[in-house]
C-alpha cells in the first residue's frame, strides 16, 4: 500500500502580523497610484503634441502661397501710410525752405497740391503728389548736401532777392545740384560762420529756440565797453521786444576793450547788435565764429567747404547742453 505525502504544510507557516498585511497594502496602493499617474501624463503629453501638429498644419493650411493675395485684413484702427509727410515738411525736404518758412509759405497760399491751393502747413503729401511753390514744382531731395560758408559782408542770407543784391547762394556757385538754403540768418553786415543745406530735419533742429544752440560772436564797438555796461548786460536788459540776456560776456582783447566776445542762443533778429545799442555802443563790426560747434578755422573769407561725415553726425545730435 502507498503510503500519501501532503505538500501543505501552510498551517505551519509563521503567520503574517496584522502591520505587515497593512505595510503590504499601502505599497501595493502607491504603486497603483504610480502607475495611474504615468497614465495620465502620457495621455497628456499625447494631446499635447496633437494640438501643436493641428496647429501647424492650420498655419501652413493658411499662409497665401505665391502668388496668391490673401483677403484685406479687417479693422477699425486707422492706419496711417508711411510714406506721407506734412506738407511743410515736404517743402523743407525739397530744399526751398526750412519748416517754419515753409509753414509760412502754405499758409500765405502760397502752395498747391495736384493743382488745387493748400493752406494747412498739416496737410498730408507723398512723393507721387504735385506740389508746386509759387508755381514752380518741388521734388524731394535725394542727396542731403551740408555747406559750411564764412560769409563776407554785403551778402544776404536769402536764396533770392527781389532788389538783385549779392546773396550766399552766389558764393557757392555751383557746387552742388541740390537746392540748399540757409540755416538761420546773418544780416548783410554780419560776417563769419553759416551753414547751408536742404536737409530740412536738421535746419529745422538747429533753428528751434527749445534746443538752444549756441553762437559766439567777436564784436567791435565803436568805443571801449564800461565795466558798468559790461555788468548790466550780464545781468541782462529789457529791449523793445523784450528781456535780453547772453550766456557768456568777455573781453576778447584785455588791452582793447572794444574787442568783445559774447556766447548767445537766442536766435531773435539782430540780438546782438541791438544790446550793445540799446546802451549808446555803435557795433563797426560782427563776426560769428562759432554756430552749433562749427568754426569758420581755415576757411577764407568768402569760402566754404563741405561737412564730413563726423561733422555731420555731430550737428544731429547736437542740441540743449551740448
Amino acid at each position: 500500500m502507498t503510503k500519501k505525502t501532503s505538500n501543505n504544510f501552510s498551517k505551519f507557516a509563521p503567520k503574517k502580523s496584522n502591520a505587515a498585511v497593512k505595510e503590504q497594502f499601502k505599497q501595493e496602493k502607491r504603486k497603483f497610484k504610480k502607475e495611474r499617474e504615468e497614465y495620465f501624463d502620457k495621455k497628456k503629453a499625447e494631446a499635447r503634441g496633437k494640438f501643436a501638429a493641428d496647429k501647424r498644419q492650420s498655419t501652413a493650411s493658411n499662409r497665401p502661397s505665391a502668388g496668391n493675395t490673401p483677403p484685406p485684413a479687417i479693422t477699425h484702427t486707422r492706419q496711417e501710410n508711411p510714406d506721407q509727410m506734412p506738407l511743410n515738411k515736404y517743402i523743407a525736404h525739397a530744399g526751398v525752405a526750412a519748416r517754419r518758412e515753409a509753414a509760412e509759405l502754405v499758409k500765405k497760399g502760397l502752395v498747391k497740391v495736384n493743382g488745387a491751393v493748400i493752406t494747412e502747413p498739416g496737410h498730408k503729401v507723398t512723393a507721387k503728389d504735385d506740389v508746386r511753390v509759387n508755381g514752380k514744382k518741388v521734388f524731394l531731395a535725394k542727396n542731403l548736401v551740408y555747406i559750411l560758408l564764412n560769409k563776407p559782408k554785403d551778402f544776404i542770407t536769402t536764396t533770392d532777392d527781389p532788389q538783385g543784391r549779392k546773396t550766399v547762394l552766389d558764393i557757392i556757385g555751383k557746387a552742388t545740384t541740390e537746392r540748399v538754403y540757409p540755416v538761420g540768418r546773418l544780416d548783410r553786415n554780419t560776417s563769419g560762420v553759416l551753414l547751408l543745406t536742404n536737409d530740412g530735419e536738421l535746419a529745422q533742429k538747429l533753428t528751434h529756440p527749445s534746443n538752444e544752440i549756441k553762437k559766439v560772436y567777436h564784436v567791435t564797438l565803436n568805443k571801449p565797453l564800461e565795466k558798468v555796461d559790461f555788468d548790466k548786460i550780464l545781468k541782462g536788459i529789457v529791449l523793445e521786444d523784450g528781456p535780453a540776456s547772453v550766456d557768456v560776456l568777455a573781453y576778447a582783447d584785455i588791452k582793447d576793450k572794444t574787442q568783445i566776445g559774447v556766447e548767445i542762443h537766442s536766435g531773435r533778429n539782430r540780438i546782438v547788435r541791438r544790446i550793445f545799442e540799446a546802451l549808446g555802443y555803435d557795433v563797426k563790426n560782427l563776426d560769428r565764429v562759432i554756430f552749433a560747434g562749427l568754426t569758420k578755422k581755415n576757411i577764407e573769407r568768402g569760402k566754404f567747404r563741405f561737412l564730413n561725415e563726423k561733422e555731420v553726425r555731430d550737428l544731429k545730435h547736437f542740441g540743449k547742453g551740448k
